[in-house]
């Protein structure tokens, strides 16, 4: 029998944990695994399957060993059987519907900042999963526990993008992009020349979310009219309980409720300078709650559904995201990441 790539199934395995929401450390062992198979002859590995020293090598253990074997003697790997078996139910019609006209993603990460796999890797799966286009965010310098980008990091970026735009599969592209932290006086955390030069601007509270809501309010109205922003990010900043992150007392550490501000006073800001308000789609924090995307709706915003992806698997979140936006009715046309890039960058461009 053939055998199969190693390589592929690893990087399948992990792509799977990480959609999954399982623990990190999981998915690190099988991505791990497979940046030593990439590195290793052929011929070495066949003689350690058949020695049983495969499990030497750094980087792999018993299970991603056995996984390396499996996949040689031209077998799909048990592991990877029994996850590609419980991937779960169907998505609902009206959700399946808005996900298939989704053409990108509008907010993603990378490990120039707090992501887990490298830009490439990044588009690559994005492109997999039928993306034309994702916009790579990176958190701005303030956000120093994301090792978030100073100006000269972020300018290096930018020619790495360019660079990697002529390399990727011919219909996809990376959009440049920033995830820049709102400040407490409603300040974009960047040089303005540099959010001048970028594709697409999304603008998050991380500090102080627990100020109180008029100080709050006159913050996130001051940056949804900074020319330069064009998505209000999570923008209640709440954190749900989350599946595949510990125990459930572990779980429920990490919740934190919603920021408190006047939403009707946002949502007029928004609709005044045309921003677009994220619909988050990451299971930890699945924002803004139900209660005011139904009333963002019916005020006539438009939306970005996204995944804050921080690793591959993470790029087919968006079905969260889309469940959420159908049950509250969100059309389709009033997703900005339904649009091509051209016109997603035209629409960008307006507010500058």
């Amino acid at each position: 029998m053939a055998s199969r790539d190693p390589v592929a199934d690893l990087r399948r395995i992990a792509f799977l944990l990480e959609r999954a929401n399982e623990a990190t450390y999981r998915v690190r062992a099988f991505r791990s695994a497979a940046a030593t198979v990439s590195k290793t002859p052929p011929d070495d590995l066949a003689a350690r399957v058949e020695a049983g020293t495969l499990a030497k090598l750094p980087g792999i253990g018993d299970v991603t060993a056995r996984c390396v074997a499996e996949s040689l003697a031209g077998e799909e790997p048990v592991y990877l059987r029994r996850l590609t078996a419980t991937e779960g139910v169907e998505t609902p019609a009206a959700a399946a519907a808005l996900r298939a006209a989704l053409r990108g993603d509008c907010h993603v990460h990378s490990d120039w900042s707090d992501g887990g796999s490298p830009i490439e890797e990044m588009a690559l799966a994005a492109a997999d999963l039928g993306h034309e286009y994702f916009v790579l965010t990176d958190h701005s310098p303030r956000l120093t526990v994301a090792r978030g980008l100073t100006a000269d990091r972020l300018r290096r970026q930018l020619d790495h993008v360019a660079m990697l735009n002529e390399a990727l599969p011919e219909g996809f592209r990376i959009l440049t992009g920033i995830e820049v932290d709102i400040l407490e006086d409603g300040g974009l955390d960047q040089e303005e020349e540099l959010l001048a030069r970028l594709d697409v601007v999304v603008g998050s509270v991380h500090s102080k979310l627990r100020d109180d809501a008029s100080r709050m309010t006159r913050r996130m109205v001051t940056a949804i009219g900074n020319p330069h922003l064009d998505v209000l990010g999570h923008m209640t900043g709440r954190k749900v309980s989350a599946a595949g992150e510990g125990d459930a007392a572990h779980r429920r550490a990490r919740t934190r409720p919603p920021s408190d501000f006047d939403l009707e006073k946002v949502l007029a800001a928004c609709l005044d300078h045309g921003k677009a308000i994220e619909i988050n789609s990451r299971p930890d924090r699945l924002d803004p709650p139900k209660r005011m995307l139904t009333v963002a709706v019916e005020a006539g915003c438009v939306f970005s559904i996204d995944t804050d992806a921080h690793a591959p698997g993470q790029l087919d979140w968006l079905d969260f995201g889309c469940e959420r936006a159908a049950l509250c009715g969100v059309p389709a046309d009033r997703v900005v990441n339904t649009w091509t890039a051209e016109r997603l960058l035209e629409w960008t461009g307006s507010h500058g």
